[in-house]
């Protein structure tokens, strides 16, 4: 049978209401209801929802953690010491009807918002530490400082805000060059201290040591002196003895000794009597007797 024109335009009709009244949640979504403009539900669940057409609107905007990338931007140390600082932001929706009051669910407003509650926590952190602070601190502490006060503000926003972290940390020329110099200067200070020291110690160790080597020589000096006084006392006990028991082995020796010492040496010219009594051993083995 064929269908009325009328009733075709009602069929068509209806469908179009029922499209209209029926709405979906997607889990990763969240959903605000409107009313003429006004917020009458936030909290539809992940399904299929209804709505009176012409009367109610539904605006969804995402679940899921999103992220604001800052640029490097300039902050003041407690010295007035320009640091670039580049970090991002993870962040969510979790109140999505305060979300929509606050920024009419405009998510570049919303990041703004949130990002200018970053650099404020950013800003009075730095504003506290010098330059080394700041450097030196545990990136973590740091952070958890910016959050304590910035997760508060952000909770106006309908917004929480997941995580922070610091990519970047820089210096401006001016305070570049003023770290490094004063790197330097603190170098070239241990550097110096260091120095000192050795010198204090080598004159400390070149003292002892030549204390050490005189005590040394003094010491073998008059060892040595002992000695050869030993010796020699020991010498004249032995020629003694052997001139008290043979005379003329005594006289003989003597002279042998006398002979090895002065005679043959290179470049040695004496001139004597050989009838002189020292070559009387040489003329007559008896020595002349």
């Amino acid at each position: 049978m064929k269908m009325q024109p009328a009733a075709l335009v009602t069929l068509v009709l209806a469908l179009v209401l029922v499209s209209m009244s029926v709405f979906t949640v997607d889990e990763r979504d969240l959903a605000v209801k409107f009313r003429f403009g006004e917020i009458i539900e936030t909290d539809d669940a992940p399904g299929l929802h209804f709505m009176i057409p012409f009367v109610n609107n539904v605006e969804k905007y995402p679940r899921r953690i999103l992220t604001i990338n800052n640029p490097q931007e300039q902050f003041l140390t407690a010295e007035k010491k320009n640091l670039l600082v580049d970090f991002f932001v993870k962040w969510r929706i979790t109140d999505v009807g305060q979300y929509y009051r606050s920024s009419g669910g405009n998510e570049p407003l919303a990041a703004q918002r949130l990002l200018e509650i970053m650099k404020d926590g950013i800003r009075g952190e730095f504003a506290k530490r010098t330059v080394p602070q700041v450097v030196a601190a545990e990136r973590r502490e740091l952070l958890d400082a910016m959050l304590a006060n910035a997760r508060a503000e952000a909770v106006s926003l309908g917004i929480e805000i997941v995580d922070v972290r610091v990519k970047r940390i820089e210096f401006s020329d001016e305070v570049s060059d003023s770290v490094f110099n004063r790197m330097r200067q603190e170098r070239a200070r241990v550097a110096a201290e260091l120095r000192a020291q050795g010198a204090e110690s080598a004159i400390q160790i070149r003292a002892d040591a030549d204390r050490q080597r005189t005590v040394i020589i003094a010491t073998a000096y008059r060892d040595a002196e002992k000695l050869r006084g030993d010796g020699d006392a020991s010498a004249a006990r032995i020629y003694a003895d052997a001139y008290r028991r043979n005379p003329d082995f005594f006289a003989f020796y003597r002279s042998v000794s006398a002979y090895k010492q002065s005679l043959g040496q290179s470049n040695d010219l004496m001139i004597l009597d050989s009838k002189g009594d020292f070559f009387r051993y040489l003329r007559d083995a008896e020595g002349g007797r």
